[in-house]
């Protein structure tokens, strides 16, 4: 429940499993989490899939829809994506795992970033006004935060807000453009290491409790971010890191 919290919200799990991992024993296995993400995404946002794909059909028959047109956005965003993040972590990042403290100044980093770009920017643009090079650009935030540290959806709402997007805008379309790259990243764990008949029963219901909880943050931050501002994720990254740079720098021991 918490790796699907922190993924969700535009944090970081990679931040709260160096400071938790010693006290609790986390070790981050969730390779169904993706896929569990990105259905409690589906769920959420369900009128957008219905609209989607009450388009794709409309466009079949020589209609034009901006359903259809959004659903082309999003999938050319995530095979673009797929394939440079593959590319990228095949020839350059590898198998990353950065110390504590570099992990502590990429969370500072992000969090100085998302707080100017989400101050500075315009706030005039929405989903309906959405282009394929926005769609391209934010989706490769996920890219991005293939450095741990950085967070996924933290990379995508910055760029997002850099672009002119609203504040809620800004989050539906990170989180319609992380669907796909979600399920094809379970989809790989899944078929790279094949869970076996009874770690499928164990893996339940964490998968269900992370689902709901998933569900709820997103409903929660989205309520949130339609009079509120990402302030309160900046301080709270702002603070998280200082914690993993104290502990990467040897100040704290766990």
């Amino acid at each position: 429940m918490l790796q699907a919290v922190t993924e969700i919200l535009p944090l970081t799990s990679a931040g709260h499993r160096v400071l938790l991992e010693p006290l609790i024993g986390w070790s981050q296995d969730g390779s169904a989490l993706p896929v569990t993400l990105a259905l409690a995404i589906l769920v959420y946002f369900w009128r957008d899939v219905g609209d989607m794909v009450v388009g794709v059909f409309r466009a079949a028959k020589g209609k034009r829809d901006s359903g259809a047109r959004l659903a082309l956005q999003i999938l050319t965003a995530a095979v673009l994506t797929i394939a440079t993040g593959v590319l990228l972590q095949i020839y350059v990042l590898g198998a990353l795992n950065p110390p504590p403290a570099v992990m502590g100044w990429m969370m500072i980093g992000t969090a100085v970033l998302l707080f100017f770009f989400d101050r500075m920017s315009m706030t005039v643009k929405r989903i309906e006004h959405a282009t394929f090079l926005d769609a391209v650009l934010i989706s490769l935030g996920q890219v991005v935060a293939l450095y741990p540290g950085i967070g996924s959806v933290a990379a995508m709402v910055l760029i997002a807000r850099l672009l002119g997007y609203e504040r809620a805008a800004a989050a539906r379309f990170s989180f319609l453009l992380a669907a796909p790259v979600l399920i094809a990243i379970g989809i790989r764990g899944l078929v790279a290491t094949p869970p076996q008949a009874s770690q499928t029963v164990q893996g339940l219901l964490p998968s269900v409790a992370a689902f709901f909880a998933a569900l709820i943050v997103i409903a929660i931050l989205m309520a949130w971010l339609r009079r509120g501002s990402f302030t309160p994720f900046v301080i709270y990254r702002l603070l998280l890191g200082a914690a993993v740079l104290a502990v990467g720098y040897g100040w704290i021991t766990l």
